[in-house]
């Protein structure tokens, strides 16, 4: 049952109607099994001062685009109702037409575009209005013969409404079969969703809640009677979860290829009791194959999922992978047949790969451009598992044909609401694994490839500090953007299981900053064994395992990457009291160029930043390195930086953020044909000049 969340404290906060909205609004959109995220809208009708201090009818309405759950006063639109109410006694209205003439009765220019079901909250004669997805109420309305059901249910309390797309013919018949039925406390529209009302905000909450309960009891009582196996009882086991990781991280790369031949995409993945529960029953092979639930996923899940058909067992991956690349690629050609079909002039395909897969023991896996735009498909299609259980228990699942799901995927004024997302930057839809995350190059390349759309790994062996910088990262770019993992860069199973954690939080890899770093100075005949394997084994293997790890998965992957080490001017230059240091450095520019030679059959390169100095943020210079370092050059530890300034003939000091503006240059489409290069960002060292 649907938990009643009105808090009367809370309420009392509103300071006026649109406050109240807000609460109203909020509270709705916080239960997901009432309002699917971006979907429903909400409206209250109050009185206002237009522009010429005139007290008008004004009516509050969602704007195009905002979620219930999280949407603020900014996100409302004003409208002066005067203006729309004539349109009542129109017979017909196009889509376009009803925009420009809303953009007319817009109080305030600064308001977002009003909501695509505007003109069903004007044509009701009542103060508030909501109109909901309730999980409940869409099993119903997507069951054949729901209106019979619903008359079992509601008796004449309610009026039904055949499916017709949003707009102006639909408000109009809701608006008659209210009007038509004195009775009607609510209306249900044939595989779309629930409008009630009330002449408060607090009673057209409590209505909704209580509608949606209604029709939910009934689901429980007849799912209980029928005594039935769900979804026609179980097919298939689950994989452990130990299991299951490995699988992940062996179809992970090969998925996000497949779907990123078009246009690069991430890859979520879930097994939450629900999606099990379906993918491993009877009927999920056809259930999910029926349509989608509700007309508001379509634009992130599309009509349809792939389904996976695979029998669960850890020593059958490569027969899953073929299946995958087999159903990826069927599934395109699939839905390049479908929008032939449905096709307007005018209309762009969007990218043919599926937003939701199915595999039966694993569960779900979802993609979109960013781990957040795919964890909505992911959360619209437990929607859409939850109307399907619904549909179970009172009959038949029914949905929208192909050429009705068509109108409304490529719907302009649905499609809209995409285009109010912010534009993609250089590296969006990419991951960037960054070794020495938490330091102060590494958080500083964060930052950078974050402010241009990347998502991140930071991966450290000092886990809690990766931790704290990933914390503050998803703070200012998001949910999500940034992932703390801890990495023994000399340990062979330990850098696997970081690349596991990018793995199974985003699909795969794109970029790969290879930047952990120590360093150990000594005369050189003082330097011992266990200094030099020190060097060696962190600054060298560690960047062999690393990159080693990495090529796999842009192998696996198919679409390219780059590498960017951080090696020193030091892989040049021999100075010093730096043996061990300086030829680990050496080996690791090397490296970076014999990985170069042969990443270029697979699109992947390879280049080297070689920095001098950077102080700050190091944990390095925090170390006996700065103390080294001063007793080398016969100065003291806090002489040091402006000693190094010195020395270079821009006279400058070097930043981490010097150094992430190399690391994005290498990584972007600006150096998309250089590979096996070193650039140097060290102010100027004429003794490292490369030559």
């Amino acid at each position: 049952m649907v938990a009643n969340r009105w808090n009367n404290d809370e309420a009392a906060k509103a300071q006026n109607a649109l406050d109240e909205l807000v609460y109203r609004s909020n509270l709705l959109g916080s239960d997901r099994a009432v309002a699917n995220w971006g979907g429903g809208n909400t409206s209250i009708k109050d009185t206002a001062k237009d522009f010429r201090g005139r007290e008008i009818e004004v009516m509050w309405v969602k704007g195009s685009g905002s979620d219930l759950a999280t949407m603020q006063a900014r996100h409302f639109t004003g409208l002066n109702l005067e203006d729309i109410k004539p349109l009542l006694e129109r017979d017909e209205m196009s889509d376009e037409e009803m925009v420009a003439y809303l953009g007319h009765c817009i109080l305030d220019s600064k308001h977002p575009r009003p909501s695509i079901e505007t003109l069903l909250h004007a044509f009701l004669p009542f103060k508030h209005v909501d109109h909901t997805h309730p999980d409940a109420i869409i099993s119903l309305c997507c069951t054949e013969g729901g209106r019979a059901i619903a008359e079992q249910i509601y008796g004449d309390r309610f009026a039904w409404v055949p499916y017709i797309r949003p707009g102006f013919t639909l408000s109009k018949m809701i608006a008659e079969a209210v009007r038509a039925n004195p009775q009607a406390e609510l209306v249900l529209m044939e595989k779309h969703g629930l409008v009630t009302w009330g002449e408060t905000s607090e009673e057209s909450y409590q209505h909704t809640i209580n509608i949606i309960n209604e029709a939910q009891q009934y689901i429980e009582a007849q799912a209980a009677s029928k005594a039935q196996p769900l979804f026609g009882g179980q097919k298939y086991s689950s994989l452990s979860a130990e299991e299951r990781q490995q699988v992940l991280v062996q179809i992970l790369p090969v998925v996000r290829g497949e779907v990123s031949r078009e246009q690069r995409m991430l890859v979520t993945n879930d097994a939450s009791a629900d999606v099990l529960t379906f993918v491993n029953s009877v009927n999920a092979a056809h259930l999910s194959q029926v349509g989608a639930a509700c007309p508001d996923h379509l634009v992130h899940t599309k009509r349809v999922p792939l389904f996976i058909d695979w029998e669960p067992n850890v020593g059958q991956v490569e027969v899953l992978i073929e299946r995958i690349k087999a159903g990826i690629a069927r599934y395109k050609q699939e839905y390049q047949a479908y929008f032939e079909e449905n096709k307007v002039e005018g209309d762009q395909i969007t990218t043919p790969s599926p937003r939701v897969i199915l595999i039966p023991g694993l569960g779900m896996l979802n993609t979109g451009k960013s781990w957040s735009n795919a964890k909505i498909s992911e959360a619209l299609y437990h929607r859409a598992i939850s109307v399907m259980k619904g549909t179970d228990a009172l009959g038949i699942f029914t949905s929208l044909n192909a050429s009705e799901s068509y109108a409304i995927e490529y719907w302009p004024l649905e499609l809209y609401k995409l285009s109010l997302q912010p534009p993609e930057a250089e590296f969006s839809r990419q991951v960037a694994l960054i070794t020495g995350g938490a330091g102060g190059i590494g958080s500083a390349t964060a930052r950078r490839l974050l402010k241009e759309g990347a998502h991140v790994v930071l991966a450290d062996i000092n886990l809690e500090g990766a931790q704290k910088v990933a914390q503050e990262l998803n703070q200012e770019f998001g949910e999500g953007r940034a992932l703390a993992s801890r990495v023994d860069v000399t340990n062979e199973e330990a850098v696997y299981a970081s690349f596991a954690d990018s793995l199974l939080t985003y699909g795969g890899v794109d970029i790969l900053v290879n930047n952990a770093g120590i360093a150990a100075a000594s005369p050189f005949d003082e330097t011992t064994l266990k200094d030099w394997n020190f060097n060696i084994s962190i600054l060298a293997t560690g960047y062999f395992l690393v990159a080693r790890e990495a090529f796999k998965i842009m192998k696996r992957q198919g679409t390219g990457g780059s590498m960017v080490f951080i090696t020193s001017k030091n892989a040049i230059y021999a100075g010093k009291n730096a043996a061990a240091y300086s030829t680990a450095k050496a080996a690791e520019a090397h490296l970076a160029r014999c990985i170069a030679a042969e990443g270029g059959d697979f699109g992947i390169r390879v280049n080297s930043v070689l920095p001098d100095a950077v102080l700050q943020g190091s944990t390095i210079w925090g170390s006996r390195w700065r103390n080294e370092r001063a007793e080398a050059y016969g100065i003291r530890p806090d002489q040091l930086e402006e000693y190094y300034r010195k020395r270079t003939v821009l006279q400058v000091n070097i930043y981490p953020e010097d150094i992430a503006n190399a690391v994005a240059y290498f990584s972007s489409r600006k150096a998309e044909k250089t590979t096996g290069c070193q650039l140097t960002v060290d102010g100027g060292v004429a003794a490292a000049f490369t030559r």
